[in-house]
């Protein structure tokens, strides 16, 4: 029996493997299997009466040594790549300026959301409702910018983007990572 695509890419419940940097459209579609993760379980922690610090300190290590590698792969690399290669007829500006609203609004949120989970780790103390709800609008504005990444973006990527372009990609988000480049092939485009 062959293992379903899910099994196949991992669950989204530790950081995105290396592996899959030979393919970076690959590794940003699992970074957002893991971003829904995270989502998730920040629901968990908005949600739950007492606060689980294992959840809380999975979601600090994202938002600490996760997330923002990931945004500087799409701001730089990714959104600068689709603008280059769209056609008009694609709107990927249109599509983009959408998403960055999202982006922005979390990232706003981000220092708040660090300092209250960190301020309960550090206290004992459990959430309170205003962090609760500002844990809730962090993950609605980070799941509503990954359905249009995954609904728009990544498909026109697929279609658009050169194989030098993903080499260039590829390029960029191992030196973001601190990892070795990959030997160059020398396959035509």
């Amino acid at each position: 029996m062959q293992p379903s695509e899910p099994e196949m890419r991992g669950c989204g419940d530790k950081p995105t493997s290396p592996s899959l940097l030979s393919d970076p459209l690959d590794f940003i579609s699992e970074d957002h299997l893991r971003e829904r993760q995270i989502c998730a379980v920040i629901d968990g922690l908005a949600t739950a009466d007492r606060l689980d610090r294992q959840a809380a300190t999975s979601v600090l290590r994202f938002l600490n040594e996760e997330l923002n590698v990931h945004l500087r792969d799409e701001a730089e690399d990714l959104f600068p790549l689709l603008a280059r290669r769209c056609t008009d007829e694609d709107a990927i500006e249109r599509a983009i300026a959408r998403i960055r609203v999202d982006q922005d609004a979390a990232v706003r949120l981000l220092p708040q959301v660090r300092a209250m989970l960190a301020g309960c780790l550090d206290s004992g103390a459990d959430l309170t409702a205003e962090a609760r709800a500002v844990l809730s609008g962090f993950a609605g504005h980070v799941r509503r910018h990954l359905v249009a990444e995954n609904a728009i973006l990544l498909p026109i990527a697929r279609a658009r983007l050169t194989r030098a372009d993903l080499r260039t990609l590829s390029k960029h988000m191992r030196s973001r990572r601190g990892l070795p480049e990959l030997a160059e092939t020398t396959d035509a485009e």
